[in-house]
């Protein structure tokens, strides 16, 4: 069975995006050669990307880009030529390459994908998603790296969430720059 993987960005306040939507502050990269190959290397793991519509339209506006091209040609590689699905209700089409529009219940879709044969799939950004897929149980694993900001205001990847989710971590490391990766699996009851 393919696994789901979250993997995202948190100020040390908790936030994955600021009070505007913006994640930029997560993806100064520049100081620390360690987590540079990290991101990297999680970049050619391969796998199936799943993004809701505002991430979607984030990622579709740069990686394909002359500019990330030319900042990040490993990571710009690796999220360009990745399987991906977007999930929107709103959306008529995903010019996006390898892009599968979802407008239907993400909740349901990721069921079947998950029974189907294949790569694992990450979640990137895309909190709603996030929110409305941990609630049902469909996360495997949480990756999350906290980079130390604090941002004062903004959204929790798990707003939404209505219930106590309760998790184990199973690997940590500490980059030079002070990023701390975290992982976690969901507790077995």
């Amino acid at each position: 069975m393919r696994r789901l993987i979250v993997f995202n960005s948190v100020s040390l306040d908790g936030y994955f995006v600021d009070q505007n939507g913006d994640m930029s502050w997560a993806h100064v990269r520049d100081r620390d050669g360690d987590f540079n190959e990290f991101v990297q290397g999680n970049a050619k793991g391969g796998g199936e990307l799943l993004f809701g519509r505002i991430t979607y339209d984030l990622m579709a506006g740069y990686w394909p880009t002359p500019l990330a091209l030319k900042n990040d040609p490993v990571v710009a590689e690796g999220m360009n030529s990745l399987p991906k699905v977007v999930f929107s209700r709103t959306m008529e089409k995903a010019s996006w390459s390898n892009t599968r529009l979802v407008k239907g219940d993400p909740a349901g879709e990721v069921r079947k994908m998950k029974s189907a044969p294949g790569k694992d799939m990450v979640i990137l950004g895309s909190g709603t998603i996030i929110s409305q897929l941990a609630q049902e149980g469909l996360i495997d694993e949480y990756q999350v790296v906290v980079i130390p900001v604090i941002l004062g205001k903004g959204r929790t990847m798990f707003d939404g969430v209505k219930g106590k989710l309760t998790l184990t971590l199973t690997k940590s490391r500490v980059f030079g720059s002070g990023n701390v990766f975290l992982c976690y699996q969901p507790k077995q009851t």
